[in-house]
């Protein structure tokens, strides 16, 4: 059964943190893949718009270097991705939405016997999901906002109550809308459908304190729950994808400790870390919640692969438990090469020019 640590557990985070930096010691050279490109459509939008010194792969190469690895950054977009990812003792991704976060990633490293950083398959096929999550949050009885799933050629059902219309897949709030209008409700359900027709969650848009908390698995199987960050987006009608990346550096989000009284505080733990178990999430993990005015917390969402920038609200969480970006960084790195590996009979893959030659083959 997983033991949750939390702020007022400081000695045992002490205790993490002094054999995490002992680990460090004895794994000076580590090959680590950090593997970052533009994949997705969030990675992209934040590959062409965020600044460079703000990016998470900037931050995550300087912790990389402060721990004494050696590594090198791998692009999925690459044809030599595989070959190169299959020499490395572990990776870290930095991809996020599809393919990086949802399963389809990991799963080629179990194939590939590479340790990597984060959740399994299942957890982060699920987490991805925000259809399934939904379902699975249902099932687990962890409260979050009414919502109904629209379909390409479906009926448009508006209930007169505005809504945040999001495509199933994704996160910085790519692609999602709030619907006050019924007149605006048909275009911004085909834009989260996109291209691919994709099925759209419609949700209730609640009024209230957006609050995000992160989850961060310590040497020992232990998890420290950071304490509740308290999110504004001052500049825009909620915290949309230009407010999180800060494309115009206008510092549009304020980020703070959440004051909460402790029977709502003792609500949020008990829901994130219910999802935590009912997922089956391991090495990291963020859920993001609504704080509504008669002090219900709700479940918004739950991120697999938090945000990994200095300024992001997962390192500001784990800042206020004494923790610094390489130490969750070294916690990372250490749960992936503790933890049991995958093997199955498998044969170990075999390169050769043939990836190369199928993609000419079917490029147009």
């Amino acid at each position: 059964m997983t033991l949750f640590l939390t702020s007022s557990s400081e000695a045992a985070v002490q205790e993490a943190t002094a054999t995490l930096r002992d680990w460090q010691r004895d794994h000076q050279g580590l090959r680590v893949a950090l593997i970052y490109g533009p994949v997705s459509a969030e990675d992209r939008l934040y590959h062409s718009k965020c600044p460079v010194d703000q990016r998470s792969v900037t931050a995550l190469s300087e912790a990389l270097d402060e721990i004494g690895a050696r590594w090198q950054e791998l692009n999925p977009c690459k044809t030599d991705f595989i070959m190169e990812l299959s020499a490395y003792e572990v990776a870290l991704s930095n991809l996020h939405g599809p393919y990086g976060e949802d399963g389809r990633l990991q799963g080629l490293l179990d194939y590939l016997r590479v340790p990597y950083c984060g959740s399994g398959v299942g957890a982060s096929a699920v987490a991805a999901d925000k259809i399934l999550c939904k379902r699975v949050m249902l099932t687990l009885g962890v409260p979050t906002p009414s919502w109904w799933v629209w379909s390409p050629g479906g009926a448009v059902k508006w209930s007169g109550r505005p809504v945040m219309v999001k495509p199933p897949f994704g996160g910085s709030s790519v692609g999602m809308s709030l619907v006050r209008e019924q007149a605006e409700l048909a275009k911004a359900l085909e834009d989260a459908a996109g291209t691919e027709g994709d099925a759209v969650l419609v949700e209730e848009y609640l009024t209230g304190t957006p609050l995000t908390v992160g989850m961060l698995e310590l040497p020992g199987g232990e998890v420290v729950v950071f304490p509740p960050l308290a999110t504004e987006a001052t500049a825009a009608e909620f915290y949309d994808a230009d407010t999180k990346l800060d494309v115009d550096s206008r510092g549009g989000v304020t980020v703070r400790a959440a004051e909460l009284a402790p029977e709502v505080l003792d609500k949020v733990n008990k829901h994130a870390t219910k999802l935590w178990n009912g997922l089956g999430l391991r090495g990291s993990a963020r859920v993001d919640f609504i704080l509504t005015g008669d002090g219900e917390p709700q479940v918004l969402e739950v991120n697999s692969t938090p945000g990994m920038s200095r300024e992001s609200n997962f390192v500001v969480g784990a800042a206020m438990v004494g923790l610094t970006h390489t130490d969750v960084v070294l916690a990372m790195l250490h749960e992936a090469l503790t933890r049991q590996p995958y093997d199955v009979p498998l044969p170990s893959p075999a390169f050769s020019g043939s990836t190369a030659t199928r993609e000419a083959a079917v490029s147009p």
